[in-house]
């Protein structure tokens, strides 16, 4: 749940390294033009999208953690695997808070200090979806199986793409080729096509706990629409998320486009 909470964070450098570039050299070649305005446009609205969606994701889970509920996270994710045949997976707490999240490499569902322990809609909805995400991997759901095979590339793609896409900024900036700054696009690109790899993920996850948490009697009529309203907002973070790696993607191929279209002029 707390990467979709960090993904724009995790990119800052790159706003910061934009920054050098107009400061420094886009400004000789006329300031912004079309391509690049439309670029910025669309990285500030999915940012107002993402600001949006976080707060109203916090205020559910802030509003439904009042609610009370006969079982604690601990107790519904312990109960949830049981029924689902899964005995090899350990449920256990993880300090912080919205750090919640399941480990398929050590088969462990990790719960927050406000989801373990605590009896609330809020905590049952949390506990339920990350052991939506530990019947995935029992089933070898694909969506899940592709995402955990991107881990390493995405891994490597972020770390160096940022590293590469600075180079090739800067080398725009300086009337280099664009070439570096291509490479860079790439390996940025990975984090994109993992940001959209994972919205199916979450979302079937989300589905798998609202029907246990209904099918199973834990949640009446009235915990499960709550419990459905924190689930979806949680959820929307995941698509903000990927639009903000989509609209930061299409700034820098517009600055990339931009600068070949004014050298070719």
């Amino acid at each position: 749940m707390e990467q979709s909470l960090l993904y724009i964070t995790e990119h800052l450098p790159f706003i910061d390294c934009l920054a050098y570039y107009y400061n420094n050299g886009h400004s000789a070649m006329g300031g912004y033009d079309g391509l690049t305005l439309l670029g910025l446009g669309l990285v500030l609205l999915a940012g107002l999208v993402g600001g949006i969606v976080q707060s109203r994701m916090l205020a559910s889970m802030k509003q439904f953690s009042a609610t009370p509920a006969p079982y604690c996270g601990a107790d519904v994710a312990r109960a949830m695997l049981r029924e689902n045949g899964i005995n090899n997976v350990q449920v256990t707490h993880t300090p912080g808070q919205l750090t919640d999240h399941y480990n398929p490499a050590n088969r462990t569902v990790n719960l927050s200090d406000d989801v373990y322990a605590t009896y609330s809609v809020a905590a049952m909805a949390v506990a339920a979806h990350e052991c939506g995400h530990a019947i995935q991997h029992a089933k070898a759901y694909p969506w899940l199986s592709l995402r955990s095979e991107l881990v390493p590339i995405v891994s490597l793609g972020s770390r160096l793409g940022q590293i590469v896409l600075i180079v090739g900024l800067v080398l725009l900036a300086a009337g280099s080729s664009t070439t570096v700054a291509w490479i860079g696009l790439g390996l940025f690109a990975t984090t994109t096509v993992f940001a959209l790899v994972t919205l199916p993920v979450e979302f079937d996850a989300s589905r798998r706990a609202l029907r246990w948490l209904e099918e199973s009697g834990v949640a009446d009529r009235a915990m499960h629409g709550q419990a459905q309203t924190a689930l979806r907002w949680a959820a929307m973070t995941y698509v903000a998320a990927a639009l903000s790696s989509i609209a930061m993607l299409v700034y820098y191929l517009f600055i990339i486009l931009s600068h070949s279209q004014n050298r070719n002029n």
